[in-house]
Parts: C-alpha cells; structure tokens; sequence
C-alpha cells in the first residue's frame, strides 16, 4: 500500500494521483450505505464533531416527503460537522426526522443535539437500513435544502463543485430520517497538507 504521506505534491505524478484519489474517496463517500462519519474519522484520523446551526418543529405541510401524513411532528435539523482537533468543517448537512418512525431513544438524543445522528444511532446499537437516493456534485449557488429551497452552504472559498449525498434511514418499514449531507471539496487536501505538515514538523 503507498503511504500518501510520500507523495511528492510538486510533481505531475503527484497531481494525476491526487485527483485519482480524490475521485475514489468521493465515489465511496456517495455511494456508500453505512455511516459517512465513521468513513469521514478513518479518512481525517481525527474525531468528528457536530455543531447545530438550526433544529426546530416544522409543520406537517412537508410530511408528503415520506408519503405520509399523520399529525405525528417533523423536525428539522440544520447541523455542520467539524474535525476535532484541526477545527476543519467537513460537511453541511441537513435533516429532516420524522418522529413517528424515529425509535424514542434516539429522538431523544437527537433533540439534545449533542453529537451526529449516525453517531447516536451507532451508540444506541439500532438496526437501520440506508437508501441513497441521490447523489453527485453541483456548484456552491446551485445547493438546495431538503425543501428544495437555496440554502447557503458554510464552506469558506468554494472553487469546486460540492459532492453531495442525500439518503433515507429506516428503522422499520417507513423511512424516519431524510439526510442530505453536502462534502467540502477540499476534504482530501486538507488531509494531505495535515499529513506532509506532520512529516515537516516531525
């Protein structure tokens, strides 16, 4: 296995091998079914944090997202999650739970807004299954929320376009989570400056 570390970043080689493996690390990160943060952990070396912009009670003229209406309340959550030590933001995601189909503990945890969803439901040991529903890369200005309104994404410089992944949690026949998770391009850089800046400073 190449160590990335080796890599010298000032050579032709170096950038076709970059954009190689930023191209095979998005893929997985897209296509995925399991947990994006336990991808995002191994991938940075560094736990994750989550930071809570916005999460509140919506009312139930959204409920036909997941062809259902009930009276049962929806919440949505507006949330960022950030390495721990580097401080780096590493994705915007949004959230939409509907409690109906959320068991109670993890609403629970969710409404304390503590740490990600994916981490909450690892600790509580629930089964889930994931559906992705779409996924790919758009500019920065074209980025929607889960109501497919403009949202304004929290990533500073934007160059490139934003890989984005939107997916369904389910707990038992209907879906009780839609998440739609937006990367900064610049995960893999960031993650091979941190390292060459360890080499240096080693």
């Amino acid at each position: 296995m190449t160590d990335i570390n080796s890599f010298d970043m000032d050579s032709h080689d170096a950038g076709s091998t970059f954009d190689l493996l930023h191209g095979l690390i998005f893929k997985i990160l897209l296509v995925t079914d399991g947990r994006t943060t336990d991808i995002l952990e191994t991938l940075l070396n560094e736990k994750i944090e989550v930071h809570v912009i916005r999460q509140e009670q919506i009312d139930e003229d959204h409920a036909d997202l997941f062809s259902e209406s009930s009276g049962a309340p929806l919440y949505v959550r507006d949330s960022l999650l950030i390495s721990e030590k580097s401080r780096f933001l590493i994705s915007h995601n949004l959230a939409l739970v509907y409690s109906k189909h959320v068991p109670p503990s993890l609403f629970e945890k969710i409404a304390h807004r503590k740490e990600g969803i994916g981490k909450s439901i690892n600790t509580l040991g629930l089964q889930t299954f994931r559906k992705v529903l779409d996924s790919g890369a758009k500019n920065g200005e074209e980025a929607v929320d889960l109501f497919q309104k403009p949202i304004r994404l929290r990533f500073p410089e934007l160059r490139e376009k934003v890989p984005y992944k939107k997916y369904s949690i389910y707990f038992g026949p209907a879906p009780g989570i839609q998440m739609l998770e937006y990367f900064n391009p610049n995960i893999i850089r960031h993650r091979l400056n941190e390292s060459i800046g360890g080499i240096n400073h080693g």
